[in-house]
């Protein structure tokens, strides 16, 4: 997150299981937003304001929430997956993975359905 915070994508996307992949979506996602809104959106994360919310486990795998209550509620998510003692950005399809990505769905859901909101 502090490599994002500070736009150094190249730098983040070598911490991924999917180095390639994740430079590529982290460069679509600076070209869409701008420079300094991309260093934004990453240093909110970083804030003691916005602690993280939960830690999901599977295996090897893990899914981090934060509640970013400015922006109405909502949560964001980065996946991570232990890779030989470390942990990398999990870019890269599995089952675990595939089954966090629908613990997020069904939190999100759930929060909104608490709040009225619809996301």
């Amino acid at each position: 997150m502090r490599r994002l915070s500070q736009g150094d994508i190249e730098g983040a996307a070598l911490l991924s299981n999917s180095p390639k992949r994740r430079f590529e979506v982290l460069k679509d996602y600076e070209a869409s937003v701008g420079r300094e809104e991309f260093k934004r959106a990453y240093s909110r994360l970083l804030s003691p304001q916005n602690p993280p919310l939960a830690e999901i486990a599977m295996g090897e795998h893990r899914l981090i929430l934060w509640d970013l209550g400015e922006a109405e509620n909502h949560v964001a998510a980065q996946y991570y997956v232990k890779v030989e003692g470390r942990f990398l950005m999990d870019d890269r399809p599995s089952r675990d993975r595939a089954d966090l990505q629908r613990v997020l769905r069904a939190w999100r859901a759930e929060r909104a359905s608490s709040s009225g909101r619809r996301d």
